[in-house]
């Protein structure tokens, strides 16, 4: 069985696509409800914050919705009867032919949010769900009309089973995104992504929110909207709060409404810096027990998400679609130590890990035990080395922040894979000593997009082998470079690019200025991500545009440019 795989749209047709998307995918409303106001201003039970689904696998996949279930049950409120909820899983829009049906309860317990994790369904198939909520405690939620309460029903979402285990795929196309701060700018890239007809699912690479307190973050000016709750999020409700504040934008709704999403998180749905111990923007003495602030994230995530947690109640997981990609999910915040600086132990320390040893052995078992074509990885931070030391220092200064640069003076990331090199380089030593090649590091978290090889030493490359690839995108609206320094894109960064370019010969390309999304496309002959970049992140029909690709053939683990996006 082969997977449906629908040639690209060219770059006009997806802007003109992009214009038409509350038609192509049906959603709440054509503007943000805000949560402030969401809970007070309609009937209950109501689905305020859209449907979603995630995590695709051969025969299922993990549907997700919140029930408001009366006026005012905001999320983390605690306020709210457990309401029945139905799920319908059906072949077509109209639901004629289902393909699987059940009921759930949404309670307080779980802050109204429900989950389906559906099985028996056929592979590489697109398939329609949609839920109804009953509004009295008690009804049977058997469909519109059972039941003693009123019946109400939510949008209908779209989402697509993996490919069978054995099958051979022609092809497979993800959305890939991160990055996104809700006060620096509108969803765009989000309902660009979300009117495609042509994808299989949407990488979430991390940073799906972030937990300052309004204005707490860099942003181009003031806050385009304010977070809620205003303050910096630290306990349960308030995690349920900004979940569902996030969910409330029509552009988010439409990106789940349209696609499966595989997320994973990185520090900032828990903190700033977050590691196993702490984070740099936590405060022991005045904003409470780190354990238990990260449990209660990680509860809140786990509610609002569509993403099955591990074993271990984190995000590390592996899916597979068809013989051609193995994709392996990292959790780069749960086990990894705390972040060197000149007090604390040396980045080349064995003792200091990222990924914990038994992520890492796992790591390693999947990748040599694959048989996929591809082995894609899921990384919230960059594992390829970057020295940024040939900067210029009024360069260097502003992307210290941006780029979690050590104050301390050294001149790379302590909070990527450079400040834990006795993982990477037990990890590349790995991929070279088995003979695993077209292994691809897909990334987010720098807000910048990148195009590199993953050498298995930068200081002799290209003498020495690249043993991997990594394409890494920009962020959806999260700041980077132009908009820290208030300049025009393109204009001051270029000498920036040009100097990482020189220093770092591994790296083909980096864009410092740009927000959007990337769109990878595999086939057994190569992997191609095309970036897509965004007119104005600040306006809310912002256009989108194809700015570069970048692919890498089978068995190179080389990165070339590519003259247009995939057609």
């Amino acid at each position: 069985m082969t997977s449906r795989h629908i040639p690209s749209p060219s770059r006009r047709t997806v802007v003109r696509a992009a214009a038409a998307t509350a038609a192509a995918v049906p959603v709440l409303a054509t503007s943000t409800i805000t949560s402030a106001t969401a809970g007070s201003q309609v009937a209950a039970p109501a689905f305020l914050h859209g449907v979603a689904s995630g995590d695709p696998l051969p025969d299922g996949v993990l549907l997700w919705t919140r029930v408001t279930p009366e006026p005012g049950a905001e999320p983390g409120s605690g306020r709210g009867a457990d309401t029945p909820v139905r799920w319908e899983v059906a072949e077509d829009r109209e639901f004629t032919t289902l393909a699987g049906s059940g009921t759930t309860l949404a309670s307080a317990a779980s802050d109204h949010t429900v989950k389906a994790d559906v099985r028996g369904l056929r592979p590489a198939t697109t398939y329609y769900f949609r839920f109804t909520a009953n509004g009295e405690a008690g009804g049977t939620g058997e469909g519109a009309g059972s039941g003693e309460g009123a019946e109400v029903r939510s949008p209908v979402g779209r989402t697509r089973t993996a490919p069978a285990t054995g099958a051979s795929v022609e092809g497979l196309r993800f959305g890939v995104v991160s990055c996104a701060n809700w006060e620096a700018g509108w969803f765009s890239a989000y309902r660009h992504l979300a009117a495609r007809g042509d994808l299989d699912a949407v990488l979430h690479l991390g940073d799906y929110l972030y937990e300052y307190a309004t204005g707490g973050y860099p942003t181009q000016g003031a806050a385009l909207r304010e977070h809620r709750p205003a303050h910096e999020i630290l306990n349960l409700a308030d995690y349920r709060l900004r979940h569902g504040t996030y969910k409330t934008d029509t552009d988010l709704q439409a990106l789940h409404a349209a696609h499966p999403v595989i997320a994973i998180w990185d520090d900032h749905e828990f903190a700033n810096d977050a590691w196993s111990g702490g984070a740099q923007n936590h405060t022991p003495g005045t904003e409470g027990v780190w354990a238990e602030r990260v449990a209660a994230a990680k509860q809140a995530y786990f509610e609002w998400m569509p993403v099955r947690a591990s074993t271990e109640g984190t995000v590390h997981r592996r899916l597979r679609f068809g013989k051609l990609a193995d994709l392996h999910l990292l959790d780069l915040r749960s086990f990894r130590s705390e972040q060197a600086s000149i007090g604390n132990g040396a980045v080349d320390d064995p003792e200091r890990t990222i990924t914990g040893r038994a992520q890492l052995d796992w790591l390693k078992a999947g990748l040599a035990g694959s048989d996929a074509v591809w082995k894609l990885v899921g990384t919230s931070v960059m594992i390829s080395p970057v020295a940024f030391g040939a900067l210029p220092a009024h360069l260097l200064g502003p992307l210290t922040g941006l780029l979690g640069l050590p104050k301390e003076g050294l001149a790379f990331s302590v909070d990527q894979w450079d400040g834990y090199t006795d993982d990477r380089k037990e990890l590349i030593g790995h991929l070279r000593d088995r003979g695993i090649r077209d292994t691809v590091f897909l990334t987010g978290d720098v807000h910048m997009a990148w195009a590199s090889e993953v050498p298995v030493k930068a200081a002799t490359y290209p003498l020495s082998p690249s043993a991997a690839t990594e394409f890494v995108v920009t962020s959806v609206t999260s700041d980077n470079l132009d908009d820290i320094l208030r300049v025009a894109p393109q204009t001051v960064s270029t000498v920036a690019s040009a100097a990482v370019r020189t220093a770092n010969r591994h790296v083909k390309w980096v864009d410092m200025d740009s927000h959007g999304y990337g769109v990878l496309d595999v086939t057994a002959e190569r992997s191609q991500m095309d970036y897509y970049v965004l007119s104005d992140k600040t306006a809310k029909d912002a256009a989108s545009s194809w700015s570069r690709s970048y692919r890498t053939r089978r068995g190179t683990q080389k990165v070339e440019r590519v003259d247009r996006p995939v057609r």
